[in-house]
Order: structure tokens, then C-alpha cells, then sequence
């Protein structure tokens, strides 16, 4: 996978091995867990990620691949984006954050860069997110972004022990090349 896209603050480049241990680390995190699928991850569990990714190339359908969001200034690995490719033109992102790096605005930076790349470069028509509901951080930083709230399913996954609530949320090309140029 050879993408490398840069912003004021960060680097964003494939997940390289060299970044797994710090990766394993922030997403064994309780707090950085408590909105994901796992309750636990270890550096086996980013290995077995990253063995995953190799075997596909970047932007295959019906696959997630997770980019490093590395600080420019230390080098030091601060969070990931994931995309997930739908299809030929439909992804789903996420992003995670090391709790040591939150409340910076690195991931509004990081986003914001990806979906220049995804529409811009790419050409992609459109990108969806799904959250916890109860992530309202995640919520506030997709909608500051301009993504539209598509749909709030209510109680629709059993997770983690007990029935969970999840938005989703979409963005489309126009909407954002629209909100780039300042027409929104």
C-alpha cells in the first residue's frame, strides 16, 4: 500500500510494523476499547491486523485497511484511520485517537485530510461512518466535519454483554468539495 498524505501536524501512511507495538498499546486502552468491537488487544492482535492487510491491495472491496496517523513534528505514531471499502466508489471510516494525543484536533486534522484524498484524488462519491451512540465525541467531531446524521438505529447490536444504540452517519463527494469551497 503506498499512500502518504500529509497535513499541518501529521504524517498519514500505511501501518507499518514498526508501529504496532504502539498501536497494540493505545487500543488496549480500556477507554479506547470501550467503543470498539474488542475488550482486549495485544500486539498479537495488531500483528495478525497487519498480516490481514498485506495480503490485499490497498482499496480492495470488502476489506478494512487502517493507516498511521503519525505526528510530523516526533514521529511518534498518535492514532489510525480505518477504511473499509464497500465498493468501487463507498468506504466507511473510522479513527482512533491515542488517549494521550485526544483534545488536539489531530482528529479533525486527520479526517479532514482523508476525505480531501478520498473525493480530491480518489473520486470516491461517498463515505459513511458508524458510531456508538453514546460516543458523542465521535458524533460532535462527524457532524462539525459536516457529515449528515443518516440514521440512529436503536438497541440494533448485541455488544459487549448488553444491547446497543449506533449512528450512522454519511458525507458525499458534492457535499464536501461544496463545504471546501465555502458554497455550504
Amino acid at each position: 500500500m503506498d499512500i502518504h498524505l500529509t497535513s499541518s501536524r501529521l504524517t498519514i501512511r500505511a501501518l507499518a510494523p514498526c508501529d504496532l507495538h504502539a498501536f497494540a498499546q493505545y487500543r488496549g486502552m480500556a477507554e479506547v476499547a470501550l467503543y470498539q468491537s474488542w475488550s482486549d488487544y495485544s500486539y498479537q492482535d495488531a500483528c495478525r491486523l497487519y498480516q490481514q492487510m498485506s495480503r490485499q491491495p490497498f482499496a480492495t472491496p470488502g476489506h478494512w485497511f487502517q493507516l498511521a496517523l503519525v505526528e510530523r513534528e516526533t514521529d511518534m505514531l498518535v492514532g489510525d484511520l480505518a477504511l473499509f471499502f464497500i465498493d468501487g466508489q463507498q468506504l466507511e471510516i473510522g479513527v482512533t485517537i491515542s488517549p494521550r494525543y485526544q483534545g488536539r484536533g489531530l482528529a479533525r486534522e486527520a479526517v479532514t485530510c482523508l476525505l480531501d484524498y478520498l473525493f480530491g484524488e480518489l473520486k470516491k462519491h461517498r463515505v459513511t461512518a458508524v458510531t456508538d451512540a453514546e460516543n458523542q465525541a465521535c458524533a460532535r467531531l462527524l457532524k462539525s466535519l459536516g457529515f449528515r446524521l443518516e440514521a440512529h438505529f436503536v438497541d440494533n447490536i448485541f455488544f459487549k454483554g448488553a444491547w446497543g444504540s449506533e449512528y450512522v452517519f454519511a458525507m458525499l463527494a458534492a457535499d464536501w468539495l461544496r463545504l471546501r469551497s465555502g458554497q455550504m
